[in-house]
């Protein structure tokens, strides 16, 4: 695998915290594989269902990404573990989780495969 670094993989994970700020389905879906799984307090999403969320507009106001690892995990994956304030779209406070999502090299670049979300303590 082409060595990739954590800041265009991060750059990548923008793109999708882009997305819910802007409200756009289809720049949300443009960064994730057909066979997407995400994880969630609310339980489990498809790739439809991330993109769903968005069919009203935007789900968050504003966020701020850091503490960012990469990991290595198999040939052409990659596990991408952050921490994310955000403030959610209609509220006031702020909240925090944790976020680790697996991004797969294909022939058409980088999309993200997963993501789990972990409500920060």
């Amino acid at each position: 695998m082409e060595k990739v670094t954590i800041e265009e993989i991060l750059a990548l994970e923008t793109k999708v915290w882009e997305a819910l700020v802007a409200g756009d389905p289809q720049a949300d879906g443009a960064m994730l594989t057909e066979d997407f799984l995400g994880v969630y307090t609310s339980g489990f999403s498809d790739k439809a269902g991330h993109m769903e969320q968005l069919e009203g507009g935007a789900v968050m106001a504003d966020y701020r990404l850091s503490a960012a690892q990469l990991v290595e995990i198999g040939a052409d994956h990659v596990l991408l573990a952050y921490r994310a304030e955000y403030l959610a779209t209609g509220k006031t406070d702020w909240e925090a989780m944790y976020i680790s999502s697996i991004w797969r090299k294909t022939a058409d670049g980088w999309s993200n495969s997963f993501s789990q979300d972990t409500p920060a303590a």
